[in-house]
């Protein structure tokens, strides 16, 4: 019976072979739980943005043509001075911005780390940093096994 028909007696090479295998798909399983993660974290921060830039367009765009056109109505309405008609429209702009503003803050604290990931990268590198090397046997020929050297066949 060979070393491959038998399961509990693996070569050393294939007990690599069988971790390094494990350890890369661990590895791809974590950037992946990240990936996902972060794709919501993503989604929050771009509607933060948008609300923001919607403040931003809201305050250059609008202003000069609305201010004139609601500052000689409200004039026009009320009989106030035209000087009190224009600080009235820039102070229901400046609400405006500042609500939107605020709503940009909520949506931009949302955005959170990938806890799940960073958890698990944590882990694996506790099970990794406790891994005791398997104690060599103490006939390897009178060599330390810092003098064994890999072959790169």
């Amino acid at each position: 019976m060979s070393a491959a028909d038998d399961g509990g007696n693996r070569s050393l090479g294939q007990l690599v072979a069988s971790a390094t295998t494990e350890l890369s798909a661990l590895v791809h399983d974590e950037i992946a739980l990240a990936k996902a993660e972060l794709r919501v974290g993503a989604k929050r921060a771009a509607v933060g943005s948008g609300a923001g830039l919607a403040a931003g367009v809201l305050l250059l765009f609008s202003l000069p043509v609305l201010s004139f056109a609601l500052a000689y109505g409200l004039r026009s309405w009320t009989g106030l001075g035209l000087a009190w008609c224009f600080l009235i429209v820039g102070g229901v702009y400046w609400l405006i911005a500042g609500i939107l503003g605020l709503l940009a803050l909520v949506k931009f604290k949302k955005v959170k780390p990938p806890k799940k990931s960073i958890a698990s990268s944590k882990e694996t590198a506790a099970v990794l940093g406790s891994v005791k090397p398997h104690p060599r046997a103490s006939s390897n020929g009178g060599r330390s096994a810092r003098d064994v050297t890999r072959s790169s066949a």
